[in-house]
């Protein structure tokens, strides 16, 4: 900011005007033409934004299925286990993309925001007010923690590497702890006609799936589900080392996905396309 900012009152007010009409000129758009494009491009983040969302989304619940949904499947076991694999290799696709092309540490925060605003909108969406099952069935997990974790190594590190290997066990060794304060009343043991079991599970007993008898089994045997023992943290551990492989697959694979390559126009390509190519593209 310059003096003559600094001493008028108006200084800014009038560098922003000065700033658009070099825009307009550049742009050769009108005042008005100007305010409707940058209105589209609000339009163009937001649909990008609830893009990411939706993908971040769908691809969690196609492989973390019924452990991400259903409460009586957040086990100790299996859980901490599988979850972070899944829902770490969206989070590390972004964040290369993030750092390799604009140096900013926020790519798995912006994931594992995506999809803490997908399942925000879904989960009471498409089941408590559609099929009249309780919220606390269907309760979801959160990594933002270990995203912020992530962000920070690779602030640190600025290297993908280091970042998988720090980073990538961290996010899947602060999965199960920063999850527990939301599901720890659940795993309160409970006698239910007999038997022993957890709060979950009752839950999961009075409003069954469509794939009864299926979902009211119990996946975890054992009394690793109702009383405090170190199989989950066992569980977190070797989540994290599958973790530091994942993040830095995903990392490039990102990194791929989003580099544009062009094919040589040789005669092969142009044959391709439909077009006859001439003697010296042909050469």
């Amino acid at each position: 900011m310059n003096t003559e900012t600094l001493q008028h009152p108006g200084g800014a007010a009038a560098g922003q005007t000065h700033a658009q009409d070099t825009v307009i000129s550049v742009s050769g758009l009108s005042p008005k033409a100007l305010h409707y494009s940058r209105v589209f491009e609000l339009f163009v983040v937001a649909a990008i934004i609830m893009l990411f969302a939706g993908a971040i989304h769908l691809h969690v619940l196609l492989l973390a299925g019924d452990w991400d949904m259903f409460l009586d499947w957040k086990d100790r076991q299996y859980w901490p286990l599988l979850s972070p694999v899944v829902m770490i290799m969206f989070p590390a696709a972004l964040q290369g993309i993030f750092w390799t092309y604009f140096r900013l540490p926020i790519g798995a925060t912006v994931g594992a925001t995506c999809l803490m605003l997908a399942v925000s909108i879904s989960r009471p969406a498409s089941f408590m007010w559609w099929t009249d099952y309780p919220l606390n069935l269907v309760l979801p997990a959160q990594m933002i923690a270990g995203a912020i974790v992530l962000d920070v190594f690779l602030l640190v590190f600025r290297n993908a590497l280091f970042t998988a290997i720090f980073g990538g066990f961290a996010f899947a060794f602060l999965f199960y702890p920063s999850n527990y304060t939301i599901f720890a009343p659940f795993y309160v043991p409970v006698s239910h006609q007999g038997m022993m079991a957890s709060m979950a599970d009752l839950i999961g007993y009075v409003y069954p799936r469509s794939a009864t008898p299926e979902y009211i089994r119990i996946i975890e045997r054992g009394t690793l589900r109702t009383f405090g023992d170190s199989a989950s943290w066992v569980s977190a551990l070797f989540g994290g080392f599958i973790c530091i492989f994942m993040h830095y697959a995903w990392w490039y694979l990102g990194i791929a996905m989003s580099s544009m390559k062009f094919l040589p126009n040789n005669a092969k390509v142009m044959a391709l396309m439909g077009t006859k190519a001439d003697a010296k593209a042909g050469a």
